[in-house]
């Protein structure tokens, strides 16, 4: 039992998908793993607009069925003045209920050998000569001490064990989105389409989103810029309106709240015997502000270099630097593009936006692409056009 052992390989604070992936790879290596939830279930709430790419679920899993609310083909974007775009996405994508998809990654860390325990609350770190060596905490009331080679941050956007550890993870106001989604049902929606708003009015620096979930439910949110929110109007405020203009007649089922990272990865992402993954590392896209997928990826490779480390020489900063180098060459420079198009198209006026909407909508509704809307979107700064390129191609 966790209680009883003193010290482990790896101590990951958080149980969202980054945490759960990095205790299932590194269980499945032979290391101890303990998994520390301060929410008494696992994958509740859920602060997500739970899409995802069935390519970017195939690096990790084969998509199980229970896991999926919805199959996504086809997008719809709005503008400011009504345009509205559609075409079909030539990768399909899913929204997820993550209930069940983050309790399945943490049952699948479980079989593999970590130990996993909720309501297990983390208040600090234990480091010694400037290095961490373990976590304290409180667990249903209970004060506990435990000792680790490796604690791994998994603890999403307000991530205190990197801060607490001394590593500068503040995000500036424009790279912090302020959101909030409400589930709703009650309402048609096409069940196989994403729907976008792209508007000033309804939320300016950033994207308003209707995410189905069924025929008759979605998940309909939005993040505004922290340089637009810090003028007053709150986000609710925005999809209150939104709800009463569209959707009248619609219940809520859940109301979730949270700031969305959309910054560059942390400058650190390790130290002596700790190292940051998903949301606490800051590897949410910043154009589309989705972390599932980039967390995930985070945790592998955070993992993969934590077996390593202590197969050979350590936890040290110099050993698990690794796990930096390895973001930066798989997902890191792709995560810089996208962050410099975020610069350019989040700062867009409503005329920007309703003359990128025709610009798409004059083009053939086959040829039409994600690919080809950036492009347009970028043409007016055509250095953007290369990151644009590189992001959709692979270069």
């Amino acid at each position: 039992m966790w209680n009883e052992q003193k010290e482990f390989d790896c101590i990951v604070v958080g149980g969202g998908p980054a945490g759960s992936t990095f205790a299932r790879v590194a269980a499945e290596s032979g290391l101890s793993v303990l998994l520390l939830e301060k929410d008494r279930d696992i994958g509740v709430p859920v602060r997500c607009g739970e899409a995802v790419s069935d390519a970017g679920l195939r690096i990790f899993h084969e998509p199980d069925p229970r896991w999926i609310a919805s199959t996504i083909n086809r997008i719809k974007l709005v503008a400011p003045n009504e345009t509205v775009v559609e075409f079909d996405l030539h990768q399909k994508g899913y929204i997820l209920d993550r209930r069940i998809f983050d309790y399945d990654l943490a049952e699948f860390a479980s079989i593999a050998g970590a130990q996993i325990v909720t309501k297990a609350y983390i208040d600090g770190l234990i480091i010694e000569d400037d290095k961490v060596v373990g976590v304290k905490g409180t667990h249903v009331g209970e004060r506990f001490e435990k000792r680790a080679k490796i604690v791994v941050g998994a603890d999403g956007v307000e991530s205190r064990v990197g801060r607490w550890a001394g590593l500068k993870t503040t995000v500036k106001l424009k790279d912090m989105e302020c959101g909030i989604q409400k589930t709703v049902t009650g309402i048609d929606v096409d069940e196989h389409m994403f729907d976008f708003y792209l508007s000033r009015k309804w939320a300016p620096g950033g994207y308003l989103w209707v995410f189905p979930k069924g025929k008759h439910k979605a998940n309909i949110g939005l993040a505004i810029s922290g340089l637009y929110a810090k003028d007053g109007k709150a986000a609710h405020k925005f999809l209150d309106e939104f709800l009463a203009w569209k959707y009248p007649n619609a219940s809520v089922l859940t109301t979730v709240v949270g700031g969305v990272p959309v910054a560059k990865t942390v400058k650190h992402m390790v130290m002596d015997g700790l190292m940051l993954v998903g949301d606490a590392a800051r590897t949410v896209n910043p154009v589309t502000g989705g972390g599932i997928i980039p967390g995930m990826r985070s945790g592998l490779l955070a993992a993969e270099t934590a077996v390593k480390a202590l197969k050979n020489s350590g936890p040290t900063r110099k050993n698990l630097i690794q796990y930096e180098k390895e973001w930066h060459k798989i997902g890191g420079k792709n995560h810089e593009r996208f962050y410099r198009i975020k610069e350019t198209i989040f700062r867009f006026t409503d005329d920007e936006l309703n003359r990128i909407a025709n610009g798409i909508a004059n083009v053939p509704e086959d040829s039409r692409s994600l690919l080809k809307l950036f492009t347009i979107a970028a043409s007016k700064k055509p250095s953007l056009l290369i990151d644009v390129a590189r992001v959709f191609t692979g270069i």
